[in-house]
């Protein structure tokens, strides 16, 4: 099969689906690999490395996507990207389409395979293709509130761990999956005072065996309303399979939050799971509304290209081989990742919301 890996075109988008090591294994299993001139040079990776793994460099996106039947990249087709896009590929990448209906409906018009990297499901109800790049997010979401919290981000200046004679910042998130998890260990690792909200006591339990510092509950409302009025830094972490995210948090907590207080919301991806808060990018990361710092960059990983690459190289590589294999969507796995076909939605989520 002809793979293609192009340069992605997102603001301030470093990250490239395959490194080199990646390619050569494909190359390796007989397959074309072009990847666009330039793509991995936000990830430390030069045209040179993919030469020497195998692959074809080509000059420009539209050369890319002539040739390519399985296109591989990080995040959702751009504007410009939709335009050449064609019937007879197959795309492999993020599309987060629950909060995106407008990209549904382009994808759906132009009558590709879709497979959503976020809701590929292995046997045991696992994200593979997601939690690499929750990993990131989940630790980037603390790091960046914290350093939002600074006197000259905007924030009340405050540190999050506190020092003898200084209180404790109080972190709060929503949601113990793998990003909200690694949020609360970055939390509690900084020494921050944290309570986290999730419905599974299992990772109720998990939360709570990190330190004496963290508070795990059930995410009563009244639970919530009362922990965000008292946060320096609320992280939104909610994911459901597919499905546009819930707002656990109204527009009336925010404006009961400190002035100054900090939100990320990693969940903004799927429509944010706090009412105020709304897709940003790394242009403009950052808005107040009722005098709170709101964070919402849909691409936080890109933040760390070299490491996000790395991870998500790996996470992959399987399942672009699997990919690249007759009857690849009788597996129930890699067909729970299909959004759209032909021109129809697939994904159940997906057809539900589009009524």
């Amino acid at each position: 099969m002809h793979i293609g890996i192009p340069t992605e075109i997102k603001i301030h988008e470093g990250r490239v689906a395959l490194i080199p090591d990646a390619v050569a294994e494909l190359v390796a299993d007989g397959h074309t690999v072009s990847v666009q001139a330039g793509a991995g040079a936000g990830s430390g990776y030069r045209d040179e490395d993919y030469t020497a793994a195998g692959a074809r460099i080509v000059a420009d996106a539209e050369a890319l996507y002539a040739d390519a039947q399985l296109i591989v990249k990080v995040k959702e087709p751009q504007a410009e990207e939709l335009a050449r896009l064609r019937p007879d590929h197959l795309l492999f990448s993020y599309l987060h389409l629950a909060a995106a209906p407008e990209l549904l409906q382009a994808l759906r018009d132009i009558g590709l395979t879709a497979v959503a990297f976020e809701t590929v499901t292995d046997a045991d109800g696992r994200l593979p293709l997601l939690a690499p790049m929750s990993d990131i997010a989940g630790r980037l979401a603390v790091m960046t509130g914290s350093n939002l919290l600074y006197r000259h981000a905007g924030g009340r200046g405050l540190l999050l761990g506190g020092l003898p004679g200084a209180a404790r910042g109080h972190v709060v998130v929503l949601g113990a999956g793998t990003a909200g998890g690694n949020a609360t260990r970055m939390a509690a690792a900084l020494g921050a005072t944290v309570t986290v909200f999730e419905r599974r006591r299992a990772r109720q339990e998990v939360m709570r065996a990190l330190g004496p510092n963290v508070t795990a509950l059930h995410p009563y409302p009244r639970a919530i309303a009362e922990a965000v009025a008292a946060a320096d830094l609320l992280v939104g972490a909610v994911l459901i399979t597919g499905q546009r995210a819930p707002h656990l948090v109204s527009a009336e907590m925010v404006a009961g939050m400190q002035p100054g207080s900090v939100i990320v919301d990693i969940s903004v991806d799927q429509g944010g799971c706090i009412a105020t808060t709304r897709p940003t990018t790394w242009a403009e990361p950052t808005f107040v509304h009722a005098g709170v710092l709101h964070y919402g960059v849909t691409n936080m990983p890109g933040a760390v290209p070299r490491s996000a690459s790395q991870a998500l190289s790996a996470a992959l590589t399987p399942w672009v081989k699997r990919l690249t294999r007759e009857n690849w969507d009788a597996a129930p796995d890699l067909a729970a990742g299909i959004n759209v076909k032909g021109g129809k939605i697939i994904h159940p989520a997906l057809r539900q919301m589009a009524g």
